[in-house]
């Protein structure tokens, strides 16, 4: 039985009355763009994420880029930030005319190695900006304790993380700002594009606000430039309908996970890291498959039906639009070194005992035969 990777249907089917009855509300409103039911969206959010302050955005990448320019981050500065992740955390620090920081990755939880920080600063660095990689919170203590001695700020990229936990906190309430997508394959998805900046500190707050109305203040006063990055009041409302369930989501993404492990633990791959201190959330389960076996493995799938993804093929410092930042090949060997292994398999909530039978049968079908 063909299984696919991710699966939003069903979801939106158990959800369908609710989520019409959304649409009818902010049809009717007339409030389309911001309004009142993304303040209402915004104070749900901050609740769940323990922080005081949530201001709705266009998107995930919007997110990072409204950030950046609301820490007044801009040339000539520097932001570290981790080599294995999708394109949109170094892009959108070379948009706002900064330079992005190469640091390599821990070998066990694939996200920013704190240890590799202190090389990678120099008087040009305001800020490190770590993403929570697969769902699995990076390791921010560390990495806190590095910024608070070189006086820089911290960004968490959340995006694949909302509600994932580290040492008894919420990721997104730790750094000085945090940044949410609500793509269409996160764990809290709206229907389109669609995310959110996290802070506690209120004049960071204010800053935000105003610039996804390109910084407009009373009076069209622009004292810092922003951009169109605002929240449509029908994603919000959505995202309203949905939020109350990402807990029992979550939940169910972790019980997979679980059996997951324990099917799949004897066989030659590594399974995602876990520990009591990090309460992973599984927006993709990636396991490690060496030896050159991943693209063998994937292809076995995709003969089988059985959807599988490769995160990421090509680590960023090696993408050819970082060319002239001086990166080649054995410049960050742990980076690269995971981007020729890992692999994702199926994980959604829906996903019935069946099929997650069906993926791991494929898998040891391909590693041990008939």
């Amino acid at each position: 039985m063909p299984v696919p990777l991710t699966e939003l249907t069903r979801q939106h089917a158990a959800l369908e009355s609710e989520l019409r009855a959304a649409f009818e509300e902010v049809s009717t409103s007339g409030q389309l763009i911001l309004g009142p039911h993304v303040r209402r969206f915004e104070k749900e959010l901050a609740a769940a994420c323990g922080v005081q302050h949530a201001v709705g955005v266009s998107s995930g990448n919007d997110a990072i880029l409204l950030a950046l320019l609301a820490l007044g981050i801009g040339p000539g500065d520097e932001v570290i930030t981790t080599s294995l992740a999708y394109l949109h955390l170094a892009e959108s620090i070379a948009r706002v005319g900064a330079t992005p920081v190469f640091a390599d990755i821990h070998p066990r939880t694939f996200n920013l190695d704190p240890e590799t920080l202190p090389g990678k600063i120099t008087d040009k660095t305001r800020a490190i900006l770590p993403t929570h990689i697969f769902g699995l919170p990076a390791d921010l203590d560390p990495i806190q304790k590095v910024a608070a001695e070189h006086g820089l700020k911290v960004i968490e990229d959340c995006d694949m993380a909302i509600g994932a936990g580290y040492r008894g906190r919420v990721v997104g309430s730790i750094g000085d700002v945090a940044t949410l997508s609500f793509y269409p394959t996160k764990n809290l998805a709206a229907l389109g594009d669609a995310g959110a900046v996290l802070t506690n500190d209120a004049s960071l707050a204010d800053r935000l606000r105003r610039g996804r109305v390109h910084g407009l203040e009373k009076n069209f006063l622009v004292r810092d430039l922003g951009g169109a990055f605002r929240l449509d009041g029908l994603q919000a409302a959505f995202l309203s309908v949905k939020l109350p369930h990402l807990a029992g989501w979550t939940q169910r993404r972790r019980e997979l996970a679980e059996r997951y492990n324990k099917l799949l633990g004897p066989l030659p791959l590594t399974t995602p890291f876990e520990s009591e201190d990090y309460e992973h959330v599984y927006n993709q389960y990636v396991v490690r498959v060496r030896s050159g076996g991943r693209e063998p493995l994937r292809l076995h799938l995709d003969a089988l039906g059985v959807g599988s993804r490769v995160y990421y093929p090509r680590p960023l410092h090696l993408q050819p639009c970082f060319e002239p930042l001086g990166y080649h090949p054995g410049s960050l060997p742990v980076a690269e070194k995971a981007s020729s292994e890992l692999l994702a398999l199926p994980i959604f909530p829906e996903m019935t005992r069946e099929e997650q039978d069906e993926v791991v049968d494929a898998v040891r079908d391909f590693f041990l035969g008939d």
